[in-house]
């Protein structure tokens, strides 16, 4: 083996569509060489009075340096072409797999049988024999899913989602506590009411101060909104919109990290 040879390798590589017949032993044959250049550039540093800067260290190590990237520059080629021909033969094409060497071939051979393994899968998902890789994968997030989003002690249903109230209704429960008998026997004021989840800039501390209704094992606490903050949901389960000059009652986990960053103020 010598530089030469290597080059016209790939000479020869480059020039061809199919794979050029080589040696079963090339790659073997190429570390060979490459030892022996080695050895080589080894005993002439240890001679020089001058390692670094003689001539000869320096041809040899440029020797080894072109030695290497040919030959990596042969096998990549090489992939390319065994990849086809590794897929003509999955595919029951004739293919030519003769001058392989030992290593290639070993690749080659992996390839094929992984090959008709797919597509012997993919055929048998077509038919309904066997279940798609991303269908497991999509029902075990479902199934997640469904896991995470059931809540419930053992032995309750699955909370449901509260039922459409009228506007005076949910402000009322929003507020924490019921409308008097009379409020409900007056006018339907539904169209001027404040959203379910929040007082409103009208609302004042002793209104919110009454939304204990519902949450007494919560603590609470009441503030006005300064920033529009968007909807939250509270610790005690239930939603708040919150809008800037909103003032109202909220589970005090809830209240606290609000009222640090500025987006609410205590009300006393």
């Amino acid at each position: 083996m010598k530089l030469e040879d290597l080059r016209a390798a790939q000479t020869r590589e480059r020039a061809t569509d199919g794979l050029q017949e080589l040696r079963d032993s090339f790659y073997g044959d190429v570390a060979n060489y490459l030892e022996e250049l080695k050895e080589r550039r080894d005993a002439a540093a240890a001679a020089a009075s001058d390692p670094f800067g003689d001539p000869e260290v320096q041809e040899l190590t440029d020797k080894i340096e072109t030695a290497e990237q040919v030959t990596e520059a042969i096998y990549e080629r090489r992939m390319g072409k065994l990849v086809k021909q590794a897929s003509l033969a999955a595919a029951g094409m004739p293919d030519d797999g003769n001058g392989l060497t030992a290593e290639e071939r070993d690749l080659y051979e992996d390839l094929v049988e992984r090959i008709e393994t797919n597509k012997s899968h993919v055929l048998d998902v077509i038919s309904g024999n066997a279940e798609t890789s991303h269908g497991t994968e999509a029902a075990r997030d479902d199934h997640a899913d469904t896991r995470s989003a059931d809540t419930s002690p053992p032995g309750e249903s699955p909370a449901k989602p509260p039922e459409p109230e009228s506007a005076d209704s949910s402000a009322a429960a929003a507020m924490g506590g019921g409308m008097d008998d009379d409020e409900d026997s007056g006018p339907d004021r539904s169209a001027d009411a404040e959203p379910p989840e929040a007082v409103g800039d009208r609302g004042t501390a002793d209104d919110a101060a009454d939304t204990d209704e519902g949450g007494a094992d919560v603590d609470r606490t009441t503030v006005r909104v300064t920033d529009d903050v968007g909807e939250i949901f509270g610790v005690d389960e239930r939603p708040y919109s919150l809008e800037a000059e909103d003032v109202v009652t909220l589970p005090e986990e809830n209240a606290a990290p609000l009222v640090e960053k500025g987006a609410a103020e205590e009300l006393e």
